[in-house]
């Protein structure tokens, strides 16, 4: 009984992100905010780091991470990489040292929004041939972060939803 709840509540994640997916990629790309994209899968899988721990943080990571670079035609396997890293990384504090709540997961999306800003304005930066000074990419960045940051309450909802579905069929009995 316990590995079908685990079935379940792993395809309910992945739903997630592909829901996520396809408004960031599909949905959002019509409705452009002064040109801008919100990223919306940095949020989901730190959502579900935050209240899943590090090892469904760390795949959720990588998922969204594979949907992110294949979203903004990026150099294959940077948001991968880093998403997957982020999962890590907030999945082991959230286990370890934060409390789970709204406004740990509001602080921790706004930390991976501004790092994501940084990751997609690198490769613009330090291209050899057509480099873009960073003053004029920062407001832009400044822009996408606050843009996002306002899509990531409907998308609490979910994760904390999903996290409290976990909590119910976990055998460790975690509390959050």
């Amino acid at each position: 009984m316990k590995e079908r709840a685990l079935i379940i509540t792993i395809f309910l994640h992945a739903l997630l992100i592909v829901t996520v997916y396809v408004f960031q990629g599909v949905i959002f790309p019509l409705m452009r905010l002064n040109g801008l994209v919100p990223l919306l899968l940095p949020i989901a899988s730190t959502g579900i780091a935050l209240y899943e721990g590090r090892y469904t943080g760390g795949v959720a990571g990588l998922f969204a991470g594979i949907l992110c670079d294949v979203s903004f035609n990026h150099p294959v396997g940077v948001f991968t990489v880093f998403l997957t890293v982020t999962g890590l990384i907030v999945g082991t504090l959230a286990d370890t040292v934060i409390l789970r709540g709204f406004v740990t997961y509001y602080i921790s999306c706004a930390a991976v929004l501004v790092i994501s800003a940084f990751v997609q304005m690198f490769p613009l930066v330090v291209n050899p041939y057509h480099t873009i000074p960073v003053q004029s990419l920062i407001p832009i960045a400044i822009q996408q972060t606050i843009y996002s940051l306002i899509l990531a309450l409907p998308i609490w909802f979910f994760v904390q939803s999903l996290g409290r579905r976990a909590e119910r069929t976990s055998p460790s009995g975690r509390t959050y």
